[in-house]
């Protein structure tokens, strides 16, 4: 990995742009997100499958990468996936923090993190669970709910991150009218959890 990679200074880019932050704790923040391409946990209702197959996405030089996101006025980074630490992000981290950009990763845990974090939302997928040693890290647990098992699923990763970690159940958006009522009556009862919104498609922004 790190000579195909080049130690991270390439990566498998499927997109980069500027937008606004739609789920979780920042949502409604500007930010640049870089989304890499390459996933195999296959999520069935996963609304990026396109990313999936890391071999149609070039690779792309990370300085390039870097120059592009350094044009914009938020100093906010978002990587996500594909699966972001399937990569060497050693290097991308580095180069963004030295330039004074804030780092913030989308993982599901299900590999070692790589690269260094300002925040770590971990987002949990049941066919291949989160490695022990991203829980405690883990600033933001977010997980999606497609049927209301999910819900269960949700209390057993909760139960292993930090105190301090921020808790929020997101509705799956094919499902969203289906699961919505009743993930809220979920946070009414139990008050820890906040409900994520994917905003940016209410926005119609990417």
């Amino acid at each position: 990995m790190e000579d195909l990679f080049e130690g991270g200074r390439k990566l498998p880019l499927v997109e980069d742009f500027y937008t606004i932050q739609g789920e979780g704790y920042h949502t409604g923040k500007a930010a640049y997100f870089i989304r890499l391409g390459g996933c195999d946990i296959g999520c069935s209702w996963c609304d990026a499958k396109f990313t999936w197959n890391r071999h149609l996405h070039p690779l792309v030089i990370t300085d390039e990468i870097v120059r592009r996101a350094l044009e914009y006025p938020a100093r906010s980074v978002v990587v996500t996936g594909g699966e972001p630490s399937a990569y060497p992000l050693e290097y991308l981290c580095s180069r963004l923090i030295d330039n004074g950009v804030e780092t913030f990763v989308e993982t599901s845990g299900a590999y070692p993190l790589t690269g260094r974090w300002s925040w770590i939302c971990l987002s949990p997928k049941r066919n291949s669970p989160p490695l022990d040693d991203i829980y405690p890290r883990a600033d933001e647990l977010k997980v999606i709910i497609y049927d209301s098992d999910d819900l269960a699923w949700a209390e057993e990763n909760a139960a292993r991150v930090g105190k301090s970690c921020l808790l929020y159940l997101q509705p799956e958006w094919s499902r969203y009218e289906k699961n919505i009522s009743g993930i809220v009556e979920y946070v009414k009862t139990n008050p820890l959890w906040h409900i994520s919104l994917q905003a940016h498609k209410f926005m119609h922004i990417p």
